[in-house]
C-alpha cells in the first residue's frame, strides 16, 4: 500500500466502515476504486468522497442526493454550483432536523409526566393506599 491508496481493510479500520458498505457505495456509483484483480485500492479522492457520504448520511441526506451532489464537483465553477446545491438541501434537512427534535421534545416531556403518575400510583398501591383512579 502506498500513502496514495488504501486497501479495503485500511478503510474500513479508518473509516469504521464494512466491507459491504463499501463495495455497496462502489456498487451505488458513489466510490470508485482502482482495481487490481480482485483488489479494490482506495485513492484520495475516494476517501474525499467517503467523507462527505458519511457526513451526508449523518446529516440525512440519502444516497441518491450525496451522488447529485458529488456530482456536481467537476463543474468547473470551483464548486459554486455543488455548494449552492448544498446549502439549500442542507436549509431543508435542517428544517426537519429541529420539527423531529421539537417532536421529540415534546413526547420526551409526555413520558415523564405519565412515568411521574405512574410511579406515584405503584407507590400508592404498594403501599395499601386506596385511590380513585
Amino acid at each position: 500500500m502506498t500513502q496514495e491508496t488504501m486497501t479495503i481493510r485500511d478503510m474500513c479500520a479508518k473509516y469504521d466502515v464494512t466491507p459491504r458498505t463499501l463495495r455497496f457505495y462502489e456498487q451505488k456509483e458513489l466510490l470508485f476504486p482502482i482495481r487490481d484483480g480482485q483488489r479494490r485500492l482506495f485513492t484520495k479522492s475516494d476517501r474525499a468522497r467517503l467523507k462527505l457520504i458519511l457526513r451526508g448520511k449523518r446529516f440525512g441526506f440519502s444516497l441518491e442526493e450525496i451522488r447529485q451532489l458529488l456530482a456536481l464537483y467537476h463543474m468547473g465553477d470551483s464548486q459554486q454550483t455543488q455548494l449552492a446545491q448544498t446549502f439549500e438541501l442542507a436549509k431543508t434537512h435542517l428544517a426537519d432536523m429541529i420539527a423531529q427534535r421539537d417532536e421529540l421534545n415534546v413526547a420526551i416531556e409526555e413520558l415523564t409526566t405519565q412515568m411521574k403518575w405512574g410511579a406515584t400510583r405503584l407507590a400508592d398501591l404498594a403501599s395499601g393506599k386506596v385511590v380513585a383512579t
